[in-house]
């Protein structure tokens, strides 16, 4: 088992499917094992994770906190989100231990991301040129960087406006919100992943730039389709107000004005 645990780069690059797969199979260890230890460290972390992954819901969370002052400032008190503290319930007989194991689980596989990544370029590398390799040595940071920028902004920004928006939705006195933890964790969660990929979009396009599959001109030509786009992605998951979606919109268009200006560096790059 110890030897799966070291590096071996090959020494021949004529190799099989299969010499490549047991090049692979210790990386993958290597992973598995990182994230299992990362999950034993977030379960025996379960009372600091719950107030972290139920801030969002409370008055006292930065961004609640934040939006009272505006409304204060303004007063307006339409600007006030999670004003009063969420009540979860759970439905479940094993309800709250399920959570425990799902917030664990999840913990470690965002913390797993830059090691996995880490292992992957490992495994990339000697198959790369030394001009590739050193093109690409910031590849690791790069993407884990923005995953985690992206991370934190549907965690601070996203979360909040989404809990506040759905659990004050209401069609009428007829029905009543009961928010089950399950449906809360599933919600903050989502945000926080989706987000995460939704800020690998400067990487991604300077990576099919050079690839040669996007152009800057192509970027800038439907750059109102794309406005128009992330201005309905903003006001679908923002409160109906313009402070709240432009909260959203701002950061977005600046990853795509980010990712217009690394596609176009790219291009003169060639």
């Amino acid at each position: 088992m110890f030897d799966l645990l070291k590096t071996n780069e090959p020494e021949d690059s004529d190799m099989s499917f299969w010499d490549h797969l047991d090049h692979l199979r210790p990386r993958l260890l290597r992973v598995a094992i990182a994230f299992i230890v990362f999950m034993a460290v977030a379960f025996i972390c379960g009372d600091e994770l719950m107030l972290l992954i139920t801030g969002p819901k409370s008055s006292w969370f930065p961004t609640n906190r934040l939006f009272a002052w505006l409304a204060e400032r303004s007063g307006n008190d339409f600007l006030r989100i999670n004003s009063t503290d969420l009540t979860l319930i759970n439905t479940v007989m094993a309800g709250q231990f399920n959570f425990h194991i799902r917030l664990a689980f999840n913990t470690a596989l965002l913390l797993t991301v830059p090691y996995a990544l880490w292992e992957l370029w490992g495994f990339i590398r000697p198959a790369l040129t030394e001009q590739e390799q050193h093109k690409s040595r910031f590849f690791v940071f790069e993407v884990s960087s923005c995953f985690f920028v992206g991370a934190l902004f549907g965690y601070f920004v996203i979360s909040p406006l989404s809990v506040n928006f759905l659990a004050s939705y209401s069609m009428g006195d007829q029905l009543t919100n009961m928010i089950d933890i399950s449906s809360y964790l599933s919600l903050v969660l989502n945000m926080v992943f989706v987000c995460g990929v939704i800020f690998l979009l400067p990487v991604l396009s300077r990576t099919l730039a050079k690839m040669g599959l996007l152009t800057a001109g192509f970027m800038r030509r439907y750059r109102r389709h794309a406005i128009v786009v992330l201005a309905i992605l903003s006001a679908f998951i923002t409160p109906p107000d313009a402070a709240s979606m432009m909260l959203v919109l701002v950061p977005l268009y600046t990853l795509y004005e980010l990712s217009i200006a690394l596609v176009a560096r790219t291009e003169a790059q060639k």
